[in-house]
């Protein structure tokens, strides 16, 4: 019963010193409100980070060639983009060959769904038809893209790829609907059957469409054009063979992707590759040697790095915190000061020392906490709208709120403790001499 009235009169204190009680709680407000909108911003950006990477293939292991004397950790440094490694030039028994793979599935049967082998046949290619024109991303894809989500087609007319068609090296393909877009005017049945041609390196290719898909541009591939949505570059599939027979590749590949049966054993799937790829293919090459990578060690790092990057600047917020708790013990000892003669009063009525500690403990307590309340719906309010300016799913952290309404308690206590017990050790009849 004693703990409820200090708190009423704890209140009823702050509403009657309504700008000084602001003014005290100001850096409590500031520092748990930068916490908690750095912290639900932070959580926001991972969850929408995570579901972008699970989308591009959380479950891929991406194996590359690398030079022996290369220590360098970054795949993308040797993955086709056209950085130079070090040691000699590749030569052609230097590249993963398609046996590799027949030999991986085998080895590895139950653990691994399928392998994916991409073959690159012109970044940029252009399809016309009179003064009608489409640019194409022409690729060809082995059947294993088709189950990851890199290549997770949504068909609006025709079919994919059958097996006959990988074997025999057709020269059919899939395009997107913009494609339709600009060459049959949107309707893509009317594109399916048709002979068309597409001009690479001065060269006319014949393709017949089988299939359209719906372009995605959030998937690995297309480029939007800075002119316009005509201008698009998206991709044109054609199976693997007809690729490869296009673009005379005897050599083998610099990196290949694996499908992991089990996501959760995808990175010791990745370490029990290299070793045999390493110990069975490359065990006599002096020069390069096989690493893999995946995107669960990528989101692990980055995931990592934003969490400590939040931590930092937390504790920086946090040095706020600190400051406004001793702005609390500053205006306790300023309020006993004004109080010495009630202090005097109370324990002339006999009040106790502990109740007289009490009382000032509990005021500091609440005057923490409506501060601290404040700042977290502040905080709340700054991390959702900052969430939604960066595009992301505002992920609120309980946890994080939960910490800073402990640590507003906690600041009270901590710095109330000194003023309260600084008026519980008042000498009564000094107190009542005071003016």
């Amino acid at each position: 019963m004693l703990i409820l009235e200090n708190v009423m009169l704890a209140l009823a204190g702050l509403k009657a010193n309504k700008t000084r009680a602001v003014l005290t709680m100001l850096g409590i407000i500031i520092g748990i409100a930068s916490v908690i909108a750095i912290m639900t911003i932070g959580n926001s950006i991972k969850g929408e980070f995570s579901s972008f990477a699970d989308s591009m293939g959380a479950d891929q292991i991406t194996l590359y060639v690398t030079s022996k004397s290369d220590d360098r950790e970054d795949p993308y440094m040797f993955m086709d983009m056209g950085f130079e490694r070090k040691g000699r030039e590749m030569q052609k028994s230097d590249y993963m060959k398609t046996e590799y793979t027949e030999d991986l599935k085998e080895h590895f049967a139950g653990r691994i769904s399928g392998i994916s082998l991409v073959e690159e046949v012109a970044e940029k290619g252009t399809s016309k038809n009179g003064s009608l024109y489409a640019y194409v991303k022409v690729r060809g894809l082995s059947k294993d893209c088709f189950n990851t989500n890199d290549y997770d087609l949504k068909m609006l007319s025709g079919r994919g790829f059958y097996d006959r068609d990988y074997v025999d090296g057709k020269k059919i393909c899939i395009v997107s609907d913009y494609y339709c877009n600009n060459m049959f005017g949107g309707d893509t049945d009317a594109a399916l059957g048709k002979k068309i041609s597409v001009v690479i390196d001065k060269k006319y290719y014949s393709y017949t469409i089988v299939g359209v898909y719906k372009y995605d541009n959030t998937k690995a591939g297309g480029m939007f054009s800075a002119s316009s949505a005509k201008d698009t570059i998206t991709d044109l599939y054609l199976p693997f063979l007809t690729a490869i027979k296009q673009t005379h590749n005897t050599s083998g590949y610099s990196s290949i992707s694996v499908k992991a049966a089990d996501l959760n054993e995808i990175e010791p799937l990745a370490n029990d590759i290299v070793e045999y790829v390493n110990e069975k293919f490359y065990r006599n090459n002096d020069h390069y040697k096989v690493k893999s990578y995946t995107m669960t060690s990528f989101i692990e790092e980055y995931m990592g790095q934003l969490s400590s990057v939040s931590i930092a600047i937390s504790a920086i917020a946090g040095i706020s915190l600190l400051v406004g708790g001793i702005g609390v013990m500053n205006i306790m000892l300023v309020s006993i000061t004004e109080r010495t003669r009630e202090i005097g009063t109370r324990k002339a009525l006999g009040a106790t020392n502990n109740s007289i500690r009490i009382q000032f403990i509990v005021e500091s307590i609440v005057l923490c906490v409506v501060g601290g309340i404040i700042g977290m719906t502040l905080g709340i309010a700054i991390g959702m709208v900052g969430s939604k300016l960066m595009g992301a799913k505002a992920s609120i952290s309980v946890l994080s709120i939960l910490v800073s309404f402990g640590f507003s308690a906690f600041i009270g206590i901590f710095f109330g403790y000194y003023p309260a017990n600084k008026a519980a050790k008042m000498n009564p009849i000094d107190a009542l001499r005071y003016e």
